[in-house]
């Protein structure tokens, strides 16, 4: 006899359809999707081994490659948010007693830390007060103390808004046989990066900042050196789903079934990065520039100051210093409130004293940088 089990209806909500206000992200992501990058995720899907998806993953491919100036055969999107090719780097690139040494100078580095130690690396670090940098002599040194088998710095500090320089570093690591791993989320699209002329072994980043597209899609890249390490290994990448071997064969020739990966993401992270490439890498940096400088300008005849030095200052991502007696969150919870304007805080050694300001991809725009200031002028106390 069939037992009859009532249905618990707790969770059954009776709701009206979706509606999410309106709102200018300038915070550290995600920031606003270009209209056209939000018109192609509405696009039907179509299956994750189509002829016509698997010729657009090509296209994303390429398009990754020129974002980020490399030639790397490997260059993927990971199907996940920026975290997830965080990972994906780690995991791939680290057997357990790697030294890996990490240069730690704000939130994301200590991330490093803690994902590089959950894949059994012989973790050290070097660091850094959160806002500052690491010079060539301090990298130098830290190698020839350690002689790592990855050296993984910041290139964006997304917590301090600060720009790690990167130029003769791979130069130093390559005197030691050491990898170098790069954290991008903040930068591509909007900061000069070169990897392949910088020597950079492990990139990844994210979709929803620099390329103006919704989080969820995430770019990862590895050189001919690092995927020879990778094939070298004495034991199986720990981590099944961001295993480059096997998504490698899903991505490359092969086309082997890995994973349903988010159709409509990928429609979008195509369309943001069509559109960058048709603006050209190099006026996108340029715009970035000249948005953040427009900024900073703006900012200080507000009588506001910013925590990074000038030279090492991020154009997509700026730490404004909250001022003596002023309650950060309040400001932060007026402009969301009352005009739809949303900054992020600080994080870490920084929570309290900062705000984090984002101009980035699209919403890079003097008409962005116009809004907010309106906006802190009259929330800030007179």
């Amino acid at each position: 006899m069939t037992q009859t089990i009532s249905i618990n209806d707790s969770g059954r909500l009776q709701l009206t359809p979706l509606e999410i206000p309106s709102r200018l992200l300038l915070g550290p992501g995600p920031s606003n999707a270009h209209p056209t990058v939000l018109q192609a995720m509405n696009t039907s899907p179509v299956g994750h081994l189509d002829p016509t998806f698997l010729a657009l993953m090509d296209e994303i491919q390429s398009l990754l490659r020129y974002v980020w100036q490399t030639e790397n055969s490997l260059t993927i999107a990971v199907s996940g948010t920026g975290t997830a090719a965080m990972e994906a780097t780690i995991a791939n690139a680290v057997e357990p007693g790697d030294v890996v040494l990490i240069g730690v100078a704000g939130y994301f580095g200590n991330r490093l830390v803690d994902m590089a130690g959950r894949y059994g690396a012989d973790v050290r670090t070097i660091t850094k007060p959160w806002g500052q940098v690491f010079n060539l002599d301090e990298l130098q040194t830290a190698l020839k103390t350690h002689r790592p088998a990855i050296l993984a710095l910041v290139h964006a500090e997304t917590s301090t808004g600060a720009r790690q320089p990167l130029e003769g570093v791979a130069d130093l690591c390559r005197e030691f046989g050491t990898l170098l791993l790069v954290d991008t989320v903040t930068s591509l699209g909007g900061v000069p990066l070169f990897l392949d002329a910088w020597g950079v072994d492990l990139a990844y980043s994210c979709s929803q900042k620099g390329l103006g597209c919704p989080p969820g899609a995430s770019p990862f890249t590895m050189s001919a050196r690092a995927v020879e390490k990778l094939q070298q290994r004495q034991t199986k990448v720990a981590n099944w789903y961001l295993d480059m071997l096997l998504l490698g064969k899903y991505w490359g020739a092969e086309r082997t079934y890995h994973h349903t990966a988010p159709i409509n993401l990928y429609y979008a992270l195509r369309e943001a990065l069509r559109l960058l490439a048709e603006e050209g890498l190099a006026n996108s940096w340029q715009r970035h520039q000249k948005n953040v400088e427009y900024l900073w300008e703006g900012l200080e005849n507000l009588g506001l100051s910013m925590h990074v030095e000038q030279e090492y200052r991020l154009p997509t991502l700026t730490t404004v210093r909250i001022p003596a007696g002023v309650d950060g969150k309040a400001i932060a919870r007026q402009l969301l409130n009352e005009h739809n304007i949303e900054i992020g805080g600080g994080l870490g050694e920084l929570a309290g004293k900062v705000w984090r300001v984002g101009l980035m991809g699209f919403n890079s725009r003097k008409e962005s940088v116009d809004q907010l200031l309106a906006a802190l002028r009259q929330v800030l106390p007179k």
